[in-house]
Order: structure tokens, then sequence, then C-alpha cells
């Protein structure tokens, strides 16, 4: 098995209705205190209509100025929704604020719930919208500093005349964007375009019945397709749940929710074949053990938790912590957590 060397989690941001404030800071409080332990990356899901972060770009722009040195992922942004370039001002101004931190994930297609938004978010018929990769590529374009106009266009502002192009200009934010891919032809869509790749604990099973198989297969597509003039880097989920650290009754909760999701883990699930990975719960012992015989994360040196929905602060610290202390170093991982 690879060495992991790179630990981050992915949190879903939730927060009940009648108090957004509270679960938004304590979400907050999860990335300070995932730096504290350790971990390289702090993830957060992009939802809408949900009880959870709506705008990622928003939120981690309050993280900048609540951690110091851990990775901030968006995992994923639905391009769909946005605008390519009003988007890419917004992430790179998150990027300045965290000195080249931001971690840019998203998804092409047509959005969740687009027939309940569509008609509030696009002019016209969204029908007729473009909801291909074209947007993300636009986005790269813009975040790479291309200049509008032509060469002699300029743009008069309060002491200043300058070439227009999309700002604040964050170099190396281009290199740092990912996509969250769960078909071959996505994989290979995202590496052809320099694009990292978010793989987690959902894939279509194009050519096989079994998760770890597609998944590797669709890990082979993406290395064999990579053309970026970076290292590609491949961030796989898994969701994680250590019980060691738990009392007796969070424990029985934390096995009631694996059971119920167990079915799902059979077989090939709806028209599109979609599979899903097992929730690992259980002691570190056997949790490290799973993901030993885990062929696909043997494949990468980068693991991201995903940690389940609807938990409370105190069970998500507890995860990450006994994630660091006893799960991760019997994978390999060579950080140094701290007695947090």
């Amino acid at each position: 098995m690879t060495t992991i060397r790179s630990l981050a989690f992915l949190t879903p941001g939730n927060f009940p209705d009648d108090d957004p404030y509270a679960g938004l800071e304590e979400t907050l409080a999860l990335f300070a205190y995932g730096e504290q332990l350790g971990y390289r990356g702090a993830w957060v899901r992009q939802r809408h209509l949900e009880h959870g972060v709506s705008s990622a770009a928003t939120f981690l722009a309050a993280a900048t100025q609540r951690t110091t040195s851990i990775e901030l992922g968006t995992a994923v942004i639905p391009i769909g929704y946005e605008s390519p370039f009003r988007l890419g001002e917004d992430l790179a101004t998150v990027d300045v604020l965290s000195r080249g931190r931001l971690q840019a994930g998203f998804s092409a297609g047509t959005p969740p719930h687009v027939d309940l938004l569509g008609e509030k978010v696009f002019d016209g018929d969204w029908r007729a919208v473009d909801f291909s990769h074209a947007r993300i590529e636009r986005l790269a374009e813009g975040l790479a500093g291309a200049y509008l106009g032509d060469e002699d266009t300029r743009i008069h502002s309060p002491g200043n005349v300058q070439r227009p192009r999309l700002q604040p200009h964050s170099p190396g934010l281009v290199d740092r964007l990912w996509y969250g891919a769960a078909s071959r032809g996505s994989s290979v869509w995202a590496a052809s375009r320099g694009l990292h790749l978010l793989t987690g604990n959902i894939v279509a099973g194009e050519e096989h019945d079994d998760f770890v198989a597609a998944q590797r297969a669709n890990l082979a597509a993406f290395r064999a397709a990579w053309t970026g003039a970076h290292a590609p880097r491949v961030a796989l989920g898994r969701v994680v749940v250590p019980t060691d650290g738990a009392d007796r009754a969070t424990r029985e909760r934390y096995r009631e929710y694996a059971r119920s999701r167990h079915d799902r883990t059979l077989g090939p699930v709806g028209p599109r074949r979609t599979l899903f990975a097992p929730d690992l719960v259980g002691t570190s012992e056997e949790i490290a053990e799973r993901l030993h015989e885990d062929a696909a994360v043997g494949e990468v040196d980068e693991l991201r938790l995903e940690l389940p929905y609807e938990l409370t602060r105190a069970d998500y610290e507890q995860i990450l912590h006994d994630t660091v202390h006893l799960v991760a170093p019997k994978l390999g991982w060579l950080g140094s957590p701290a007695p947090v």
C-alpha cells in the first residue's frame, strides 16, 4: 500500500434552520481544529437549498482568517449555477487572503434542483443553458490571467491605467483546480485540462459491478490522460468513522448510520449503475485493516475523510482526533499529530 502522505477532511457544513450562525461557526472552528491536529486540507461541500454551505467562496474567505496553513478546498461547486468570470473573482480573492492555500473543486452537468432554481438563476429557459465543461474552461482561462481585448486595450480607474483581466490575479491558483469525477469520461476530461482529481465513495459502474475495480479504472484513465505542466494530484475520499474515542451510545449511533446505508453498497444502483463504497465504521484497527485491503486507496497518497451528514461538532472532533492519532499512523502517515 502507498504511504498516505496527505490527510484531509470534507465536511458538509451543517446548520440548524433557525440558527445558521451556530452551524457555520462550528464548521469554521472545525477547520481550525483540523489544522491544529495536523491535517493538510479542510474541504467543504457547496449545497443549494439545504442546511449547509451555499457559497463555498464566502465561507472559505472567513476560514482564511481562522487558519494559517491548512489547504482550503471546495468539493464541489456546481459550475452550472455560476458565472465563470464572477466566480473567478471570488475564488481569486479567497486565494489571495489565504496566501495561496485555496484548492477549488468543481462539477459540471445539469446542477441539482434546477427544476426549482432554473428560473431564479437564468434569464430565459434554463433548458437552453450550456451546462458543459466549457464553463470550467472559461473559469480557468480567467484565473490564468488572460487579458481582455487586444494588446492596446486599456481601462482607466482612479489613479491607474491597466490592461483588463480578472482581478485580483493570484498566480498559481489555476494550477490548483480540481474536478469531482465519478465516470471514466469525466476523469479523462479533467486530466486533459490539467485539473486534479477528486474521487470519493461514489463512482459509475461502466464496466464493473465492483466499486474498487471501477474506481481503479478511473484512476488509471486519469493518469494516462494527464497533460498538465504541473504534477497531478488525486484526493481519494472514504467515509471513515473510528469508534475508539466514542462512548457506547455514540458507537451504536455510528453503527446504525452504516447499517442504514449498507444495502446501496451491494451492487449497481439505478439506470446509471451507480456504485457506492461501504462506510468504514469500527475501531482504528478494523478501519486500518480495511483501508489496507482497499486496492484503490493503495494507489494514492492523499486520503480525504468524508464526514457523515448530521453529526454533532463533538462527533466530528472525535472522528478527526481518532483518525489522526490511531488510524493514520497505521497507514504510514508521516505527519506529526498535535496532542489536541
